[in-house]
């Protein structure tokens, strides 16, 4: 015999509808919290993912930040989540990491412009390839500097807080039964 059926929509109090940022940004992070990471394992890739997603060269973060999350066997998803929602900083910073590059490889020249490079490539293209490799050069010469600097103190900062809401999670989950 079969059972009648009931309609699913017959709740009488319906759920809000869920927020973009909720379903697309928050809900993402918590789920990566219920995985089994450790506070500093979190900590680490939140800091390994800002590295990765502020690199001022476009085209190697999801690379960079791969390699490290296999290398330190790390939650690749999570860092590649963390790299990526650093995006629009990373377009922001990119001119400028580009133009105190060149003038940390010596280049005396005015700062470097779109237009200036538009120029070099329309007449002197082989110099423009030349300006454009010391700039990138000096431009993740200055990130990584950055980063040895700032990584540290992302990750020593995060660990305790990290560890104080993980375990406030784990507290919460111990006593309310599901």
């Amino acid at each position: 015999m079969s059972e009648p059926r009931v309609p699913l929509s017959v709740s009488s109090s319906a759920a809000p509808p869920v927020s973009w940022w909720r379903r697309r940004l928050l809900q993402p992070v918590l789920n990566l919290l219920r995985q089994g990471l450790t506070p500093q394992q979190l900590a680490l890739t939140v800091a390994l993912g800002t590295a990765a997603g502020m690199v001022p060269m476009l085209g190697i973060t999801t690379l960079l930040a791969t390699t490290a999350a296999v290398r330190l066997r790390l939650n690749v998803a999570a860092t590649l989540l963390v790299a990526h929602l650093w995006s629009p900083v990373q377009l922001l910073l990119i001119i400028p990491f580009m133009s105190q590059g060149a003038r940390l490889w010596g280049s005396h020249s005015p700062p470097l412009t779109l237009e200036k490079l538009q120029y070099l490539f329309r007449h002197d293209w082989v110099a423009a390839l030349g300006l454009l490799w010391h700039a990138i050069l000096g431009g993740l010469a200055l990130w990584a500097g950055a980063f040895l600097v700032l990584g540290p103190i992302l990750y020593f900062t995060l660990r305790p807080v990290l560890a104080h809401l993980m375990g406030k999670r784990n507290a919460s989950e111990a006593v309310a039964p599901e």
